[in-house]
């Protein structure tokens, strides 16, 4: 197979400091949760929202995202922890399902916010764009664990691939997809800059950004799913996070229509109906 260029493989996936051995898995997914909270604060804030709640909004959040996410993708992998369950507990090794973390944190944010007289609709407008951003840098932690990459690729931005991190039916190839590069690409220059856009515009209802969110992220992880090789099971040819994705993307479809028909504009309540005052007949 002649390969006229591709993205070398890391030498390493860790940094001895001292005596610690961190993980660049770990440093990005921890920049990744900063820069989505600093950016849904300001969010936040910048719509009419009360940011002084955030703090304990965003930790049970984050916190719950990470469990929720750690037990969807353990659910699904229950075979590479036979004989080592302990080895739940090593994040740093990968293995978060990206769903489960954004269902369970949902849950958490919204029980916080209604505890805290949080505004919901306002807090998901304000991480439609954190998220993304965030899960754009935390993809690059794959790239450091070589792993959540595609089928195999002679592209010039294919990924170089160990041998012992390939799949066993691919193990004679090289140069794989690298569908972490292609969904944090996406995030930064479609996801993020369509949602920017029609907020400018004026044109999105309270809530909306969202709805938009799960449409466009829903759609390069479709796309993705396609080729990546890490699926546990596929039925018609589709993975469990395939399909998930058509349902984010119909849901999205669906919540954007309701939320626009209400028209809630940001920080309001929605528009009072129009009413024709009715003299009362006189004798």
């Amino acid at each position: 197979m002649l390969i006229w260029a591709s993205i070398p493989s890391p030498p390493t996936n860790t940094i001895d400091i001292g005596p610690l051995t961190v993980h660049f898995y770990g440093i990005m997914i921890g920049i990744g949760v900063l820069v989505a909270a600093i950016v849904t604060t300001r969010r936040y804030e910048k719509f009419g929202g009360d940011s002084s709640i955030l703090d304990r909004v965003i930790l049970w959040t984050v916190i719950a995202g990470f469990v929720g996410a750690r037990l969807a993708y353990v659910s699904t992998h229950t075979a590479r922890y036979q004989g080592r369950w302990y080895a739940v507990l090593f994040i740093w090794e990968g293995g978060l399902a990206l769903y489960g973390g954004l269902t369970a944190g949902a849950i958490a944010a919204v029980y916080m916010l209604r505890k805290l007289d949080g505004d919901f609709p306002m807090f998901t407008d304000a991480i439609a764009v954190g998220l993304p951003l965030a899960q754009a840098i935390g993809r690059f932690g794959n790239y450091f664990n070589q792993e959540l990459f595609g089928t195999p690729s002679t592209l010039p931005w294919a990924v170089e691939i160990d041998v012992e991190n390939r799949p066993s039916e691919y193990l004679e190839y090289e140069t794989f997809h690298p569908t972490f590069l292609y969904e944090a690409l996406w995030n930064v220059f479609v996801t993020v800059p369509i949602i920017l856009w029609l907020e400018r515009r004026g044109k999105l209802a309270k809530g909306a950004s969202f709805p938009i969110y799960m449409i466009v992220y829903g759609t390069i992880r479709f796309l993705t799913e396609l080729v990546r090789t890490d699926t546990t099971f596929r039925f018609l040819g589709l993975s469990r996070n395939a399909y998930v994705s058509i349902a984010a993307i119909v849901g999205g479809i669906v919540l954007l229509v309701i939320t626009q028909r209400r028209g809630v504009p940001r920080g309001g309540r929605p528009p009072a109906p129009e009413r024709e005052d009715v003299a009362a007949d006189s004798d």
